[in-house]
């Protein structure tokens, strides 16, 4: 069966996110202050051949765990569906 794997990469809450404080600047500098606390991450999205949902879901962890995010400083999370 055939997946697609939707993946959002994000810093950690207690990591300092340069590019989302530069954007959170910039939201005040074009009148929009009431928007704060901009966090900037990534979404990945691919597609994978697994025999089941489970053995999709195994692998797409595997890939985040071992190459997709940094876990010292980021966190991830994805959805699965069935192509």
């Amino acid at each position: 069966m055939k997946f697609q794997a939707e993946i959002d990469v994000m810093p950690k809450k207690e990591i300092l996110d340069p590019q989302g404080k530069a954007v959170t600047g910039s939201m005040k500098n074009l009148g929009l202050a009431e928007i704060q606390n901009v966090r900037i991450g990534k979404h990945i999205s691919l597609e994978i051949d697994a025999a089941t949902e489970e053995a999709a879901n195994q692998k797409v962890d595997e890939a985040c765990k071992n190459l997709l995010a940094n876990l010292i400083m980021e966190s991830y999370s994805f959805k699965l569906n069935k192509v």
